[in-house]
């Protein structure tokens, strides 16, 4: 627990912040002319599509509460579900991409009043849903498109395309194992975490660890269970946190470039950015800060017609998409710990 809440640590965010903000300044400067922010003209149009970007992010982050509620069994109240996901979003965003945010999120609904395995079992799930959307939704938009979902004339195109078919990769097989572990041998996890435990820095937890695996063994199977509706309901919720976040940076582009795309063109932007987040959620930096401001410069260049506009495009895109979640995870971690250890003492003071 106390390696859990270190950390989360709100100073953390200073590392995502140096890595983002360095490697945006060195495009800056790389392509730094006296056109750079002549794209910035103010105008309700780009009132209008940033107010539908920061909708997006809203969209995101309440489809994300809805299927945490659905995959809990309205156990968790919407403040409740808001709390999870805010500070699940912040541990994600100052944790690598490839390591992600699963265990403090368990930690969280653990807190929140989740049983250990209970609480494994939905973040599991809740993985898997979004990895299943990844391994399904880029077939299709490449059977559409083609190899046009790859940046055009990159220098580090052959580069890109190696991340990409890696990262494609590890995703398709950890979502096969979470399947195999959730829906056909919850027994294989057991197994695995009992190996892993087995390690001498490790095994004075082993026992808790075989613990929350007995309970997400019970949560298997009534997962195994559970009807249609929930599934749909749970999978729609996926769908439009996803598409949402990724509509963020078609508004942003409709906001400053003054331009209007085809339905053809949104489409392909769609798909760009579905390949551009497999490389993303195999980054080793706290967030893809860094890479994503790279890959984003890489991927949608050839919808910005001045390349000295790729760099602040992306700060513009990070701070609507990213940098929120450290100001509220910071704001909303002190209070969250306070109250749930509040809780806890009041509990064990009861007679």
């Amino acid at each position: 627990m106390d390696k859990i809440i270190n950390s989360l640590r709100p100073k953390r965010i200073i590392w995502p912040i140096l890595i983002g903000l360095g490697v945006s300044g060195y495009l800056l400067f790389r392509n730094f002319d006296s056109d750079t922010f002549s794209f910035i003209t103010f105008s309700w149009k780009l009132v209008y599509y940033l107010f539908l970007a920061f909708l997006m992010m809203a969209v995101r982050d309440i489809s994300y509460m809805y299927r945490i509620i659905v995959l809990t069994n309205n156990k968790l109240s919407w403040k409740q579900a808001f709390n999870v996901i805010m500070l699940w979003e912040f541990s994600s965003a100052i944790s690598p991409s490839v390591a992600g945010g699963t265990g403090p999120a368990i930690f969280f609904l653990y807190k929140e009043g989740l049983s250990g395995g209970r609480s494994t079992a939905v973040v599991l799930t809740a993985t898997f849903l979004d990895e299943v959307f990844f391994i399904v939704s880029v077939p299709i938009v490449y059977f559409l498109f083609g190899d046009k979902i790859f940046p055009p004339d990159s220098q580090s195109y052959e580069e890109i395309i190696a991340a990409f078919y890696i990262g494609y990769g590890i995703i398709f097989a950890y979502t096969l194992f979470l399947a195999y572990a959730l829906f056909i041998n919850p027994q294989l996890f057991k197994s695995v975490l009992s190996w892993i435990f087995l390690f001498p820095i490790l095994i004075r937890w082993r026992l808790r660890a075989r613990k929350s695996a007995n309970q997400l063994i019970y949560t298997s199977e009534a997962i195994r269970k559970k009807p249609i509706k929930y599934w749909l309901k749970s999978m729609g919720a996926t769908i439009f946190a996803w598409v949402g976040r990724y509509w963020v940076v078609n508004f942003l582009l409709l906001a400053f470039l003054q331009v209007e795309f085809s339905i053809a063109d949104h489409l392909l932007i769609l798909g760009r950015q579905l390949s551009m987040w497999i490389i993303l959620l195999v980054s080793p930096t706290p967030g893809g800060s860094g890479i994503a401001e790279f890959v984003f410069s890489n991927f949608l260049g050839d919808f910005i017609p001045n390349d000295s506009w790729y760099a602040p495009l992306a700060i513009f895109w990070r701070i609507i998409s990213y940098y929120p979640y450290l100001a509220i995870g910071v704001i909303i971690l002190p209070i969250w710990l306070r109250k749930v250890f509040a809780k806890e003492k009041k509990a064990v003071k009861k007679p």
